[in-house]
């Protein structure tokens, strides 16, 4: 079996300064989407219990569907953060 240690990973020869904030502008963005999501969602379970335990589809609470649009959106900002990060020469 081959061994899985690839060693380090190498940056791209085109990895400029410009470059590394560019993609940390887009992370912060991205990380403040989600946490104005996630802070909705604690504060409305926190003040608002009632609200989050309406079952709006298929006799589930709201919380239980917010907590999984929560995840979704992690994974969705992931993948859009990759794909930005990767599109060269889009300044």
């Amino acid at each position: 079996m081959a061994p899985l240690d690839h060693g380090p990973a190498a940056g791209g020869a085109d990895d400029t300064p410009l470059e590394q904030r560019r993609n940390a502008r887009i992370g912060m963005l991205l990380f403040i989407i989600y946490t104005a999501c996630y802070t909705a969602f604690v504060l409305t379970a926190a003040f608002a219990p009632q609200q989050m335990a309406t079952r709006p589809w298929a006799d589930i609470n709201l919380a239980i569907w917010s907590g999984f649009g929560l995840l979704v959106l992690a994974l969705v900002l992931s993948l859009v953060y990759s794909w930005l990060c990767r599109a060269r020469g889009v300044r």
